[in-house]
């Protein structure tokens, strides 16, 4: 099926054997297709408004394709399709957390890869992307994304970067509970070879810094799982 319009897309992979064939035959149904090799060129291509959907492998060299995929969705809502040899369902869920809006496993048949790219364009073009919000409300807690303030019933908050990643990982989920897994590999990087309660150490002291005027508690325990951010 050829599309009426020219959609971009972009296969990130560092097998040349892999952008190869997927280039023809994409270019073959009507697309316009770049490829990256490497996980810096392939964000920075991902970032282009150009693009219209993104073909994105995991194990690359430089960054990962959750990074990646995590890194775009700061900022675009453009269709990500993962394409990996990683088949386990727990690697799926990480593509899925990280933003991903398909996963394909190689290897693949290509007829599915291309009834799954058009579904995804479908898909984009049903539901308009929103820009990223500025500003994330939750209760009387406010973040902005752009700027870095932080804000509680009106009194400002100074954070630290990290506690800053951290907060704004709550906010984006809000009444969602987040497992310690989750939050490490969100704010830390799953390669994070530190203290082991550090997520322990940065969750008390968010506690501190948003309840230090007396305020009611956002973020709650959830024992033996991992935290939610919630009214009381």
């Amino acid at each position: 099926m050829v599309s009426d319009k020219r959609e971009t897309i972009l296969v990130v992979d560092d097998d040349p054997k892999i952008t190869a064939l997927l280039r023809r035959v994409l270019t073959a149904d009507g697309y316009e297709v770049r490829t990256a090799n490497d996980g810096a060129s392939g964000l920075a291509a991902a970032l282009d408004a150009a693009v219209d959907l993104v073909v994105l492998d995991v194990m690359l060299p430089g960054m990962s394709g959750w990074d990646i995929c995590r890194r775009i969705r700061q900022t675009r809502s453009v269709p990500i399709l993962m394409l990996t040899a990683k088949a386990h369902v727990e690697d799926k869920v990480k593509g899925l957390d990280s933003g991903a809006d398909d996963y394909l496993v190689k290897p693949f048949a290509l007829e599915e890869f291309t009834a799954r790219i058009r579904a995804l364009l479908r898909r984009g073009q049903a539901t308009p992307p929103e820009p990223p919000k500025e500003w994330l409300t939750f209760a009387d807690l406010r973040l902005n994304r752009l700027t870095r303030q932080v804000e509680r019933n009106g009194r400002s908050i100074s954070l630290t970067a990290k506690e800053f990643t951290l907060l704004a990982c709550f906010m984006e989920r809000p009444k969602q509970v987040l497992t310690r897994d989750f939050l490490m590999e969100h704010v830390w990087g799953y390669d994070y070879e530190g203290e082991s309660n550090v997520l322990e150490v940065y969750v008390a002291n968010l506690r501190h810094k948003l309840e230090s005027a007396g305020e009611t508690r956002l973020i709650h325990t959830v024992r033996g799982v991992g935290y939610v951010l919630r009214e009381e």
